[in-house]
């Protein structure tokens, strides 16, 4: 049925020149079978992208299309709109000028929007358009992660925080309302972290608020929350620790849980850690990827010459192979990416894991669990009785599971585990230093791998650098090697949240211990030693698989100077 606001709205789509009558039927006659707004109705149709869409369709309304990025926007416009109104309609107030309030939507058509935002601000309103995430981002940036939730806390009039008896009472099913804010709260802030990729998410009381961080791509990043956060802490600590069925009433001692939800159709499994803290209990959240984590060999950064060396590693029939970094440097993913690899029919795979961040179907998992009784070393020991072809264990952490690591290597059975060291050679004589002989050390060991995890840079922002070659000089940077690529820098943009970097790959050193190796690990050589000898064999150390990242354009000098200075007391000779 053609309507006055229909005919208005084909004569909108026809003026911006994007569609043909036949395109403008078809969306008129989905939008209102859908009931979604014609953007939406447009991007859902690929007809066109959301901000090109809308900069047509403001120039043929004589509205401004506004990008609000960085934008800075005061806090007095902030304040003419209502939390409740900018999460409600999705808009933002912009600018403020001769008593007219402009706010940005995506959606102009919206029955009654503009009179809405004129009573809940007091003023005469013009609109601007702008693409929804831009809006959602800005929204987010200004007025806090769940403001809009937390400002319905705050209206319930019981401001105060919800007893724990009263919690430890109430069936989650039947919460009252502030019970379930404080819900939706946790689950936004769980959300908005997994959509950016964060790993972690730190809650962390002080004295005057409550700040949460998350960490993307191994840095630390405060994400900005509604002023009145602190008042609700102990609420949403107490929430979390009953998702993860923790003691709520035990406040004084760490503990550890467990969380597995679904929100907006995607599985978000979470490790949960609290802390006791002098303004509070400090929270931990670590999300955990157990379907969508898989990495294969290919994905892991490795140059063709070491990923062919790894798979031979990998699929040798016995020995330990190593892989050694701090933590988060991606050492567990590495592992279950061999195990994904060399996964087969024919193979039994068992692990021992604390805890276990990947589920991998045909792999059989353990648990550690120490309060039981049930440690790396006594599982590891019961493994053995279970026919294994391939053992992994998370980490090698005591003389004990050293021990039953090797024997388990020199009786027929291929191992594969971490230590925590700055380098590989380091973790010869780190296993040494637990007391192990240094001929069992050398029979059983196969390969070491040392690595660590490099931000990518931002394809889409990314831009050369100038570089000086007393600078390079100074770091290292094979002079042969400058004009094998092109060095860039990072910028940042909207698409990496104006870090410059989007995703992590890895650098890698690889030691095979082979015949030159043994008889130096039998004599206790030194790992500075071993490591140059491992050079001179053609060994790669970190800093230089990092340039060749470098030159190919994948992450910056300074990413590799970060994540190196530890492992490179030494250059190669």
């Amino acid at each position: 049925m053609t309507t006055a606001s229909t005919t208005k709205l084909a004569s909108l789509l026809e003026k911006s020149g994007l569609f043909n009558p036949e395109q403008i039927a078809d969306l008129l006659q989905k939008q209102q079978q859908t009931g979604m707004s014609i953007t939406d109705t447009v991007v859902s149709q690929g007809l066109a992208r959301e901000d090109r869409f809308l900069e047509a369709l403001a120039a043929a309304m004589g509205l401004p299309f506004v990008r609000l990025g960085d934008s800075a926007i005061e806090s007095a416009v902030l304040e003419k709109l209502s939390t409740k109104a900018v999460f409600q309609y999705n808009v933002i107030p912009v600018s403020m000028e001769n008593g007219t309030l402009r706010v940005a939507t995506h959606d102009p058509f919206i029955p009654g929007l503009v009179d809405a935002l004129r009573m809940a601000s007091g003023m005469k309103v013009r609109l601007a358009l702008s693409p929804t995430a831009d809006i959602s981002k800005a929204a987010t940036k200004f007025y806090g992660v769940g403001a809009d939730t937390l400002e319905r806390m705050i209206q319930d009039d019981r401001i105060e925080v919800t007893p724990e008896e009263d919690i430890l009472k109430k069936d989650l099913g039947e919460e009252g309302d502030q019970e379930a804010s404080v819900v939706k709260f946790v689950n936004q802030i769980i959300w908005e972290a997994y959509k950016d990729r964060a790993t972690d998410i730190h809650l962390e009381p002080m004295e005057t608020s409550l700040r949460i961080r998350y960490r993307i791509d191994g840095v630390l990043h405060q994400t900005p929350v509604p002023a009145h956060l602190k008042r609700f802490q102990a609420s949403l600590i107490s929430r979390i620790k009953v998702m993860a069925n923790m003691d709520i009433a035990e406040k004084r001692l760490p503990q550890d849980g467990r969380i597995s939800l679904k929100i907006r159709g995607e599985d978000i499994d979470v490790r949960v850690s609290t802390m006791p803290t002098v303004y509070g209990e400090s929270v931990s959240l670590r999300l955990l990827m157990r379907h969508s984590g898989l990495l294969g060999l290919d994905k892991l950064g490795l140059e063709p010459p070491d990923e062919t060396l790894l798979k031979k590693l990998i699929t040798k029939p016995h020995g330990i192979l190593l892989v050694t970094g701090p933590t988060g440097s991606g050492k567990s993913t590495s592992l279950y990416a061999w195990l994904h690899t060399i996964n087969s029919i024919d193979k039994r795979i068992i692990t021992i894991e604390e805890p276990i961040e990947y589920e991998m179907a045909g792999i059989n998992q353990i648990h550690v669990r120490s309060e039981i009784g049930l440690t790396f070393a006594v599982g590891l020991r019961h493994i053995l009785r279970q026919d294994p072809d391939v053992i992994m264990v998370g980490e090698i952490r005591d003389r004990e599971t050293a021990e039953i690591a090797i024997r388990a290597a020199l009786t027929g059975h291929l191992v594969f585990s971490t230590l925590h060291t700055n380098d590989a050679a380091g973790a010869i004589t780190r296993l040494v230093d637990m007391g192990i002989e240094p001929f069992l050390v050398a029979s059983s060991l196969e390969g070491l791998i040392a690595q660590r995890l490099v931000r990518r840079l931002c394809p889409n922002c990314k831009r050369p650098r100038e570089t000086d070659e007393m600078f390079l000089e100074s770091i290292g940077f094979p002079q042969e090697r400058r004009s094998e690529g092109t060095i860039y820098e990072a910028v940042g943009c909207e698409d990496c949240r104006n870090t410059g970097f989007m995703g992590r790959t890895g650098i890698y050193e690889i030691i095979v211990v082979s015949d030159y190796i043994r008889p130096m690990v039998v004599a206790r050589a030194s790992s500075t030693e071993i490591k140059q000898m491992a050079i001179k064999h053609g060994m790669r150390i970190l800093r230089h698989d990092g340039w060749t990242k470098v030159l190919k354009g994948i992450t910056t000098i300074e990413e590799v100077l970060r994540v190196t200075e530890d492992a490179e007391d030494m250059t190669e000779t």
